[in-house]
């Protein structure tokens, strides 16, 4: 069995750059940084994708809503990213068409199709289709919503694994030179006028010492927290926290549209196709003041979700419906007066450098993640002698890197290359690891060679590749963070798991 990657470099010493949180922010700053040549140390107290980077809408997209408040400058930036995203990685990113019905409490009809318009031109798109109007009782996302929805509009987004994201992104950044320790926490920060003494607790309560000449806190939930409790810097910034969920229920249309619906409250929610047999429906947006690794969804956060789809489709969906919930925190910098909804998603960077350099990232969403990055560095590289231009813009993630970004053609390779692989389970792979699928299945040539079926459609095979290639540890980090088939396998699925995991360790 491989060894794990718990590190790709030396697990002490002295870096160029600390860098604290192992969600998407921290992933993409690891990565550019190490392709800049800084040598980088990134730490997370849980898994990596643990928190926010997991429980988000799994989108990649413009933010239409945006409009709204007339932010262009964010919506401009993220269309911008948008196309990034889609060609970089479109193993776990692809195209989806959202359909929005014309409510009566909506703005006139000529106004959206305005905004559309609007949504289309603010950036290029070499990809993805415009904006239309659409009769609903002609188109086929008409047919399961209710009948009184008789027109609406069509527009284009992205759909991405946001787990993943993460996950590929750290491994980018492993694979170029940087050090990534997992359920590793910076617990303390010593500042000294050309460097950072940390002191790093690993989950069984060892500590290590390193020294880095400059730190970047993406701690998302935690950002305020960690400088006041690790570090001299009190924090100049305390974000509003508010928490947004989801539900997931059995597929509520059969065709591949999404829907967007506006609340007469003014709130946003998708149904999105979800794994194939289900629907993700979300978010809400709700103040919180709890535990911030542990946030559940309310139960009347699940009736306000069950009540908006219930007005918009022709069936009736129930609270038992539903099979799974998860639940994610925002930490937005804004007036506890403000409404969540009209609040800036863009980010804020504050850096101190009476001393050696620390940068704290506020805010910030999942389709800006790079640009975020990149703009770290910028503000970073410089202080640590490092004038190595921008290049994340045009560099896939690992397994992205198929011809024109084709995964359908990537997909009909495979079929060839490996027709002895179940249908269902080379999309699967396809879908999660791209052409790093090689590397999965190097020296299969039947199912035989997949191993032990641990759960159904897990094999003994790709276990071992989570642990060795992608840190995962536990039933938790395999089934709903690396793969989403939590959902597909039995109730004592994770428990199974986790007893399969403590039986067959990892040999070092």
């Amino acid at each position: 069995m491989p060894e794990p990657l718990a590190t790709s470099g030396p697990a002490s010493g002295s870096y160029d750059l600390l860098v604290v949180g192992g969600g998407i922010n921290g992933a993409g700053v690891a990565r550019d940084a190490a392709g800049r040549g800084l040598s980088t140390l990134l730490c997370e107290q849980h898994d990596l994708a643990a928190h926010t980077s997991s429980g988000s809408t799994k989108l990649i997209h413009g933010g239409l809503r945006y409009l709204e408040f007339y932010d262009f400058k964010l919506v401009r930036k993220s269309l911008r990213e948008r196309e990034i995203v889609l060609t970089s990685a479109p193993h776990i990113c692809w195209p989806l068409r959202f359909v929005l019905p014309h409510d009566e409490h909506l703005r006139p009809a000529w106004m959206i199709r305005a905004g559309l318009v609007l949504y289309d031109h603010l950036a290029r798109r070499r990809v993805l289709p415009g904006s239309q109007g659409v009769r609903l009782r002609k188109h086929p996302a008409g047919q399961p919503l209710d009948a009184r929805y008789k027109w609406g509009f069509v527009y284009s987004d992205c759909w991405v694994d946001d787990a993943r994201l993460v996950i590929l992104t750290v491994k980018d950044a492993a694979e170029r030179g940087a050090t990534v320790l997992p359920r590793t926490r910076c617990t303390r920060l010593v500042r000294h006028a050309d460097r950072w003494r940390a002191t790093l607790t690993r989950a069984d309560g060892s500590t290590l010492e390193v020294d880095a000449r400059a730190v970047v806190n993406a701690t998302g939930p935690w950002v305020d927290r960690f400088l006041d409790e690790a570090t001299p810097l009190p924090a100049r910034h305390h974000p509003r926290q508010v928490k947004g969920s989801h539900i997931v229920v059995p597929r509520l249309f059969a065709h591949e549209f999404a829907y967007i619906f506006q609340g007469a409250d003014g709130r946003i929610v998708f149904a999105i196709p979800y794994e194939g047999d289900y629907t993700l429906i979300g978010t809400t947006e709700m103040d919180y003041d709890g535990d911030l690794a542990t946030p559940a969804i309310a139960e009347r956060e699940i009736e306000y979700l069950v009540a908006m789809a219930n007005r918009y489709f022709s069936g009736h969906l129930s609270r038992g419906d539903v099979v799974w919930t998860f639940a994610a925190l925002r930490p937005l910098l804004a007036d506890p007066k403000d409404r969540a909804t009209s609040v800036t998603r863009d980010y804020v960077l504050d850096v101190d450098t009476d001393g050696a350099p620390l940068l704290s990232i506020y805010g910030g969403k999942l389709t800006t993640y790079r640009k975020l990055a990149e703009d770290v560095l910028d503000r970073i590289a410089p202080q640590l002698g490092c004038t190595a231009a921008h290049w994340t813009a045009d560099a896939p993630l690992p397994g992205g890197d198929m011809p024109g970004a084709d995964f359908t053609g990537f997909l009909t390779s495979l079929e060839s290359r490996y027709p002895w692989l179940p249908q269902v389970l080379r999309r699967r792979y396809a879908r999660l690891y791209g052409t790093r699928v090689e590397r999965l299945l190097q020296g299969a040539s039947a199912c035989a060679d997949l191993g032990e079926e641990v759960l159904p459609g897990l094999h003994s095979r790709e276990i071992d590749y989570l642990r060795a290639e992608e840190w995962a540890v536990s039933a938790a980090d395999i089934l709903f963070r690396r793969t989403k088939l939590g959902l597909h396998v039995p109730r004592d699925g994770s428990a199974r798991l986790d007893a399969w995991l403590a039986a067959h360790p990892v040999r070092r």
